[in-house]
Order: structure tokens, then C-alpha cells, then sequence
């Protein structure tokens, strides 16, 4: 069935869609928010027409709209880690959008997603540990300079357990988002490998429907022509039936001759 105008003007705004989402946006970007709800109306009105397209087209077009829009509620939680976890949980359209797409561009966004994500909390942990420990090393150095009493070499010596308590904690939430970064990557990877296989299946059926398809086809139009063939045989034994009983018609006629 043929893309109608709303469908294709969905696929368009559904392709630039995708390509701003792949972009580094600023904060005072506006465009993708009112595309996206422009493309949750056009997804209802074209569910709603008659001419729809099939179940499964449009399963995947609500998956790539509900992704865009998970996507941009995920990128205004406050904290690095909540967007870690909201992007987790978006899943990406699993055909192409376009025809020049190899790869579904909403995975690509993904990926690009969870690793902007995962830097950003690398960054601010990295950042908190140099704070505590320039924080650290300027007590101590203010400890020495000073010369304390033995109470309060005994709450530096205190604070400086804490302070190192603290540092193992970061130490033990970097190793934790380390652990989590190389889970997404493993996860991202086995659901590669999935909808790598699922792809392979859909083709392999799409093949063996193209193949019925062309046999059913050649069947049919041997059927016809039999049937035609048995049409055309029936109609010359009509002929040759209603000749001859005309001709015993007229012989019978002429052997027995009207009674006077």
C-alpha cells in the first residue's frame, strides 16, 4: 500500500527529529520539544484514517515518538545519575527511519545519550574528589604552619579519617559507575546482537512471503488457463451434441413421414 500524505510528511518530521536529537542542543533550544508533540498528532491522525498503515508500522512509529519523548523528559532531571537511569530505560526504534539510514538513527542517539550521560557523571565525580582533596591538603598545611595543640592534632587526625572515609566512598562510586558504564555497554551490545537477528528473521520471512507469493501467483494463472482449456472443451461438445441431434431430428422426420 502506498505511503499516504501524512504519513510521509511523518516520516520527514520524524527523520529531523532524529537528527536534532543527535546534535549537542543548548538549553535555549525549543524545535525538537514542539516537533515532537507535533508528532504525537500526527501519529493519532493517522491512526485514526482509514488507509492506515500496517500494525507493525506503526507499533514502530509510536516506539521512535515515545523514545524522542522519553529522551527530552530525561534531559531536564536535574542530577547526571537520574538521566543515566532515564536513558536506560528509553528504548529506540529498531528499523530505519529513511532508506539512506544503515543503522535505526534513534540507536545512535541512544548511544550517543548514555555516553554523554556517563562522562558527565565521571566529570562530577572526578570534580568532587580534587575538591576534597585540595581541601585536605590545605588543612594539612595550615595544620603545620599553625603548630596545634595535642586536642586539635587529635581532630585533625579525626577529620582526616573522615576526609579519607570520604575519598574511599568517591573511590567506590567511581569503581560502581565504571562497573554501571561497561553493564550499558554489554547491555547495548547483547541488544545489538538481538535486534541484529530479529532483522535477519524479518528478511528471511519477507523472502519466503515473496516466494509464495510468486509461486501462489504462477499457480493461479495455471488454474485459469485449465479452466479456460475445459471451458473451450465443454462448449465444443455442446456444438457436436445439439449438430447431432438436429441431424437425428430431420432423419427421423424423413423415415416416418406425416400420418395423412
Amino acid at each position: 500500500m502506498a505511503a499516504t500524505r501524512l504519513e510521509l510528511n511523518l516520516m520527514r518530521l520524524l527523520s529531523r527529529c532524529e537528527a536534532l536529537a543527535a546534535e549537542r542542543r543548548g538549553p535555549e533550544e525549543w524545535r525538537l520539544e514542539k516537533y515532537v508533540a507535533a508528532l504525537e498528532d500526527m501519529l493519532r491522525e493517522l491512526k485514526k484514517q482509514s488507509s492506515k498503515p500496517a500494525p507493525e508500522l506503526l507499533n514502530e512509529y509510536s516506539r521512535k515518538v515515545d523514545f524522542l519523548k522519553g529522551l527530552l523528559e530525561a534531559e531536564k532531571l536535574s542530577s547526571s545519575t537520574e538521566k543515566a537511569l532515564a536513558n536506560q530505560l528509553l528504548a529506540p526504534g529498531r528499523t530505519p527511519t529513511t532508506a539512506k539510514e544503515s543503522t535505526p538513527a534513534t540507536r545512535t542517539v541512544h548511544l550517543q545519550t548514555k555516553a554523554r550521560c556517563t562522562g558527565q557523571m565521571r566529570s562530577e565525580l572526578l570534580g568532587t574528589v580534587r575538591s576534597v582533596l585540595l581541601l585536605l591538603l590545605l588543612y594539612r598545611l595550615s595544620c603545620c604552619r599553625l603548630g596545634l595543640t595535642s586536642d586539635e592534632k587529635q581532630s585533625a587526625v579525626e577529620l582526616d579519617a573522615v576526609l579519607q572515609h570520604h575519598q574511599d566512598m568517591q573511590e567506590k562510586l567511581a569503581e560502581e559507575m565504571l562497573s554501571l558504564a561497561r553493564s550499558l555497554k554489554n547491555n547495548t551490545l547483547a541488544a545489538q546482537n538481538v535486534i541484529k537477528q530479529d532483522n535477519q528473521t524479518l528478511s528471511h520471512s519477507l523472502r519466503m512471503a515473496d516466494q509464495n507469493f510468486e509461486k501462489l501467483k504462477d499457480e493461479s494463472d495455471r488454474l485459469e488457463q485449465h479452466a479456460k482449456k475445459s471451458v473451450n472443451w465443454l462448449l465444443w461438445i455442446m456444438l457436436i451434441v445439439v449438430c447431432f441431434i438436429f441431424i437425428s431430428m430431420i432423419l427421423f422426420i424423413r423415415i416416418f413421414p406425416k400420418l395423412k
